[in-house]
Parts: C-alpha cells; sequence; structure tokens
C-alpha cells in the first residue's frame, strides 16, 4: 500500500485487503486503521514537514518514509496518541536525513546543470578539432618543397605581399604566384577532409 500524492491510498489489491480483514488477521485491521489515521492527519503533517524541509519533493518523500515506519511498526496492538506517535516518527525520519545528509556532505555537492556543461563540452570539441586540423595542415605543408613552403608562410602567416616575399626571397613575382598556387592547391583537400 502506498499514498499517492494527492493523500489517496492505494491497496495493490483491495478485494485481498477486504478478505485479509474479515479473516480476523490482526495485523490487516491494525493497517487499515492506521492508514485511515494517517489520511486524516496527512496534510497538518505535511504541512509540519514542509517548514522544515522546503524543498516540496523531498517533503513529499519524508512523509511517504514517515508512513511507511508507522505501517512497518513491530507491535499490532492500537497506538493511544496517534498523532503524537505520527509527529515522533516524523522527527525520527527528519534526524535519520539530517544525518545522511551530513554524513555525505550533501549540502556541499553542486548540482550538474547540462546547459552550463554543454558549452564548455563544445569549446573543448572546437579545440580539439582544431589541433586536429592543424596537425594535418602542418603535416602537409611539410612535404612541400623548401621555397613554396617559405612563400605560403610568408603570406598567410607573416602577411608580407608578393612583391615583399619576391624581394625577400630573391625570385620573380611570377614565381611567388606560382609557388602560392601550387600550395594552396596542395592544402586545399587536406582542408576539405578535417
Amino acid at each position: 500500500m502506498f499514498a499517492t500524492p494527492d493523500g489517496a491510498l492505494v491497496f495493490p489489491d483491495e478485494r485481498a485487503n477486504v478478505l485479509s480483514m474479515s479473516d480476523g488477521d490482526p495485523h490487516s485491521k491494525s493497517t487499515h486503521a492506521v492508514s485511515r489515521q494517517f489520511r486524516d492527519a496527512r496534510w497538518k503533517l505535511l504541512g509540519w514537514i514542509r517548514r522544515r524541509v522546503p524543498d516540496p519533493v523531498e517533503a513529499e518523500d519524508l512523509l511517504q518514509d514517515t508512513f511507511l515506519r508507522v505501517t512497518q511498526r513491530e507491535a499490532s496492538d492500537e497506538v493511544a496518541h496517534f498523532e503524537g506517535y505520527l509527529y515522533r516518527t516524523a522527527e525520527s525520519v527528519l534526524a535519520d536525513r539530517y544525518r545522511r545528509r551530513s554524513v555525505r556532505r550533501a549540502d556541499s555537492h553542486i548540482a550538474l546543470e547540462p546547459d552550463d556543461h554543454q558549452a564548455e563540452d563544445a569549446d573543448a570539441l572546437r579545440a580539439l578539432l582544431a589541433r586536429e586540423k592543424l596537425r594535418a595542415v602542418s603535416a602537409s605543408l611539410m612535404q612541400l618543397p623548401e621555397r613554396t613552403r617559405a612563400v605560403f608562410v610568408l603570406r598567410r602567416i607573416e602577411g608580407l605581399r608578393y612583391g615583399e616575399i619576391a624581394t625577400r626571397l630573391k625570385v620573380s613575382l611570377s614565381t611567388v604566384e606560382k609557388d602560392m598556387a601550387r600550395a594552396i592547391d596542395h592544402l586545399m583537400p587536406e582542408e576539405d577532409e578535417a
């Protein structure tokens, strides 16, 4: 048997419960009486728990734990002051919660927010892909003849104009243009693959 969020008690097999009550089983009668008393005190007890535990979902869980403890007690006889017994049991459930949280240091935990970490993951992936692409282009660049590689580096990395490159390497402007075209043709397939 369990309580739904609206306070209704649900029995796995309502018919079996009626039969067990009619056959004289004292535990079944006791459980049914406790269920009725618990249902009557539910909202008041939930309010009491919510004043101590602000999270409504956790408060419902603690209420459910209290109900389970009360229904699973060994004594089959009626409790004289049920409401007091119920609150005392709820205090015990709250104390157990506090002990568990302090042992686990639950207040020190930081909740994982997937949206916050998604950007970090994307940035890391982007950086990894960029490094892989740079490595592939560098390897391909090293396959070029020395002068063609120098023309490419001077133009694309250092930003020199073709005339400045021709002067520095002591070659014609036409040679610089041809070497640059050769370098780009060689590197283009690598850029498409990476």
